[in-house]
């Protein structure tokens, strides 16, 4: 991993900085031009952290690249050494799920990773740091999700007064803003948003068990949750699919 300088935090010094999370992935992707929409100076930071979509990375870094992020960090983490998850274990990923049974209380699937998004804003809150940023961005949404509990409102407002304790830009007066602006969007209002700002889509990958290849199943929560938004908006999902999906093969 290359090291980010530190920059300096004058108002001369150009336009405001912020951090960017980035899988790869529709929301993140969206998050990131939304970020560069509202005049921010972008900086991506994506997790190698034992995924088995690994293609995500590769996503990232062409997403990263497409939207002109000022600066794209990736950082190796190992969530295996934690076991059980079905993202980071040899462990079956949930497929055919009913779409309006997903979120449910209570209804956590087993594609889960505890604390994860914890964990990657708890290394943005470092970056900011060392970028002079007074903001993070991140793309959790608690519409059209699969239940998982670092990705609801509750979530979002106890992470922001952790870092209003727990850095010392918070503890002097500077606080550190956490921004979700997908929070409480539906997936095809998200997909809208990011069309309107130029994202390519056919870029990004959502897939929980892609095949080697990197087309996407079309069965697990995540592929049907993607493909019924672009449905619902009258567009057809440019990323690949495998052949035998409810995508047809679309790519």
């Amino acid at each position: 991993m290359k090291r980010p300088r530190p920059a300096k935090s004058s108002p001369a010094a150009g336009p405001p900085r912020a951090v960017v999370l980035l899988s790869g992935g529709l929301d993140s992707t969206t998050v990131l031009a939304i970020a560069k929409a509202q005049g921010f100076s972008a900086y991506a930071l994506s997790f190698r952290y034992g995924q088995r979509h690994q293609g995500e990375i590769a996503a990232a870094q062409a997403v990263a690249a497409h939207l002109g992020a000022s600066g794209h960090v990736i950082i190796d983490i190992d969530l295996r050494v934690f076991d059980g998850s079905a993202l980071t274990a040899d462990l079956a990923v949930p497929k055919d799920r009913e779409l309006d049974k997903l979120g449910q209380a209570g209804d956590i699937p087993i594609t889960y990773i505890p604390a994860r998004n914890t964990i990657f804003l708890s290394y943005a809150l470092t970056y900011a740091k060392v970028l002079g940023a007074a903001d993070l961005f991140l793309g959790i949404n608690a519409l059209d999700y699969s239940g998982y509990p670092d990705c609801r409102p509750e979530y979002l407002r106890a992470f922001q007064r952790l870092a209003d304790l727990a850095t010392r830009a918070g503890v002097e007066g500077r606080r550190l803003r956490v921004h979700a602006p997908l929070l409480k969007l539906t997936k095809a209002q998200i997909i809208e948003r990011g069309l309107g700002l130029g994202v390519d889509y056919g870029l990004t990958r959502s897939c929980y068990d892609p095949r080697a290849d990197g087309a996407a199943c079309g069965r697990c929560d995540s592929c049907q949750l993607r493909l019924a938004g672009f449905a619902q908006g009258g567009h057809r999902d440019p990323a690949p699919y495998v052949a035998d999906s409810p995508a047809g093969g679309a790519a």
